[in-house]
């Protein structure tokens, strides 16, 4: 392998881990913050304490992936150094705008926000605590938009000019208005929010499969997952067919190879815009990747969508092999959502900015042997933090709302169902 295939493995592997904890993050969070909010504005006492524990333990899951996602994220930030210098050279300027403004989002705002929340319990009055959580959703999406915005670039750079070999941002709302980014960043969102839709009623359908007690919380947290993952799993679909007329614009090949039409002609248009070359990536990795996400996506859609009716006769709770159905195919979002951004990133091979830059161009000068070192550490660094994470993820899974820590310390009277509050009458003390 040559220089430039092993920093292009080392990447790729990295890159598909990461985006594996950060696809369970966005989709998550946002369904942790609809339980939170129900449990805080819920004056049945009973409800609300089963819709607080609920939150507890859907939120210990939730931070578990976090706490060892952003360590990859971390590690992630130093291959643009090491082995992509050129990169760094001719997009610099543009490039790491948004890479800046994402790195303060994900590592200041939101870390902060939920490190607010986590130990928040039982600290600070519901509305506030309930606005915490909200706040992390928002700035996981807004750190997903800055990430978007900078690959948008890659896939199709605007808004900058290039003087002396060197690329200069000249107009910033045309990045951040970029239609590769834009459309990714909807598709990617409902991406995310099936994959924590089918997670969270896999989970709740597996504890009804093994006989579970918590008859009230897992029902619950059953239909919420089924009616966010039929929903989002649906418009998914209409919003990935948005990015063929931006594609088929942008990326003629890439276009090309998705819609099945002439290649050879797509390949003199590459040639007659930038020159001599190759401009072929590699075909069967783009399409198989594609038809692997569209089968995995038209299978999840139809399996929710007919999980839906089976909650109006209790079906997914009462049947066991149903419900096995549903722990089972937990997988198949993770596993469409990274044949995705294989079409993404492959497709538009050999460039790394679309256009401008190659992938060999942008290769940094080190040896051979330094990239073999580099690339095995990475990915045995990764594959082990993924371990860890569904390991954790798994052993808690599999406890249950009685071994979720989350929240563990003694609450304020404010926080506590039936203790007085905004919306309750205090209790008169008795002398």
């Amino acid at each position: 392998m040559s220089a430039a295939d092993l920093a292009r493995l080392q990447f790729a592997a990295t890159t598909s881990v990461h985006w594996l904890f950060v696809i369970l993050t966005m989709g998550l969070v946002p369904i942790v913050a609809i339980m939170h909010t129900r449990a805080a504005y819920t004056r049945d006492l009973a409800k609300r304490a089963v819709r607080e524990r609920m939150t507890r333990f859907w939120g210990q899951l939730y931070v578990i992936n976090y706490a060892v996602g952003i360590v990859t994220g971390l590690v992630m930030e130093f291959q643009f150094g090491l082995s992509w210098s050129g990169l760094s050279k001719f997009a610099g300027n543009v490039f790491g705008a948004p890479l800046a403004l994402e790195t303060l989002i994900a590592f200041f705002a939101e870390s902060t926000f939920l490190g607010m929340w986590i130990f928040g319990w039982g600290r600070m009055r519901r509305g506030i605590h309930v606005a915490l959580i909200w706040l992390v959703a928002l700035t996981a999406y807004l750190s997903a938009f800055w990430i978007l915005v900078a690959n948008g670039f890659l896939q199709h750079p605007v808004g900058y000019e290039v003087r002396d070999g060197v690329a200069y941002l000249t107009d910033f709302w045309a990045l951040v208005t970029n239609a590769n980014a834009q459309v990714a960043l909807a598709h990617i969102a409902l991406a995310a929010l099936t994959t924590g839709g089918i997670f969270v009623a896999g989970i709740s359908a597996w504890h009804f499969a093994k006989g579970t007690k918590e008859t009230e919380l897992f029902r619950s947290s059953l239909r919420l997952g089924v009616w966010v993952s039929m929903l989002s799993s649906f418009f998914v679909i209409i919003v990935g067919n948005l990015q063929v007329p931006v594609i088929e614009k942008t990326q003629p090949i890439k276009a090309a190879i998705l819609n099945g039409t002439d290649l050879a002609a797509a390949q003199a248009q590459e040639v007659a815009a930038h020159g001599p070359g190759d401009y072929l990536p590699w075909t069967s990795w783009v399409k198989n990747s594609m038809d692997l996400m569209t089968i995995l996506g038209n299978t999840v859609s139809t399996i929710t969508f007919i999980a839906v009716f089976l909650l109006l006769k209790d079906l997914l709770v009462r049947k066991r092999w149903l419900a096995y159905l549903m722990t089972a195919i937990i997988p198949l979002p993770f596993i469409a959502s990274v044949g995705g951004w294989v079409v993404r990133e492959i497709g538009r091979q050999p460039w790394l900015v679309y256009g401008q830059l190659t992938v060999d161009d942008a290769v940094s000068n080190v040896s051979k042997g330094s990239l073999v070192v580099s690339c095995v550490v990475f990915i045995a660094i990764f594959l082990a933090l993924a371990v860890t994470n569904w390991t954790l993820i798994t052993r808690f899974a599999r406890r249950g709302p009685d071994g979720a820590q989350l929240g563990a310390g003694d609450p304020l009277p404010d926080d506590l169902p039936g203790a007085g509050g905004a919306d309750e009458k205090q209790p008169v003390p008795a002398f």
